[in-house]
């Protein structure tokens, strides 16, 4: 895959269009390197000028900062910030909600100032650039249902953009009881996914894909790795693996457009 980084853009003494923010989960988590290749493929058939930080890339921070470890969380973002301000980078898309905040509304702080977008935001505006296509394909038809992810939605009030992609698939899309401005956290939002649940009567993921379910989707979409888990381990706990699948926006577009 053509996945060139910031050093061989400086090498050449050029600068991409955008700076690919990959993230922890998309860089290590299998599930979530699916979500990653996905996004690749649709920039570079979109003919996109794009970059990742590679190695030089450190966690953003998000999961110290949510846990309470605030010093940890400077240490972490400042060092990005010295990488990202040497490369004079001006724009920044991430397919990860936490990624998302964080490097918005937290890293100008900390001397951070850039445009960031959220891969669905980015890539609605290729989509009005006329840069990218997108047809149902296989997926024309199917029901889906969208689980707004909370960094996303009610953190940065952004919730047209992912519904338009799908409405662009030639699919039904259904809303779950709980959905924007009134949207249910998957249970991982900050810092959960790292530690043990506490005592209670039911997982916030189960309580979350029990919404989904009710309107009998065949696919729940998300719009961030951490979702994604938490939404497949739902489906797996209800044995609905066989009936109903979990997939990122990104890799509803990619197989829609068999790249």
């Amino acid at each position: 895959m053509k996945v060139p980084t910031m050093a061989e853009y400086m090498a050449e003494g050029k600068q991409p269009e955008v700076l690919f923010w990959v993230g922890c989960a998309g860089s290590f988590d299998d599930r979530a390197k699916k979500i990653t290749k996905a996004f690749v493929k649709i920039l570079n058939n979109a003919n996109v000028e794009f970059a990742v930080l590679g190695a030089e890339e450190s966690c953003t921070g998000d999961p110290a900062k949510r846990a309470g470890n605030e010093f940890l969380f400077q240490m972490q973002a400042v060092t990005n910030i010295e990488v990202m301000n040497a490369y004079d980078i001006k724009k920044v898309v991430t397919a990860c909600p936490h990624c998302f905040n964080t490097l918005k509304n937290e890293y100008p702080g900390l001397g951070g100032t850039y445009e960031v977008m959220h891969h669905t935001q980015f890539l609605k505006s290729l989509l009005d650039d006329g840069r990218l296509k997108i047809e149902g394909g296989s997926f024309k038809g199917k029901k889906i249902t969208f689980h707004d992810p909370c960094y996303l939605g009610r953190g940065n009030e952004v919730y047209e953009a992912p519904r338009e992609l799908i409405r662009k698939l030639d699919v039904e899309l259904v809303e779950m009881k709980n959905c924007r401005k009134k949207g249910l956290c998957c249970g991982a939002g900050g810092a959960q996914m790292f530690k043990d649940a506490e005592p209670g009567d039911k997982e916030v993921n189960i309580e979350r894909t029990e919404q989904a379910l009710e309107v009998q989707p065949d696919i729940i979409a998300t719009g961030c790795p951490f979702c994604n888990t938490m939404m497949t381990d739902g489906i797996k706990n209800k044995e609905k693996e066989d009936s109903v699948i979990v997939q990122d926006i990104a890799e509803l577009i990619a197989n829609a457009q068999d790249l």
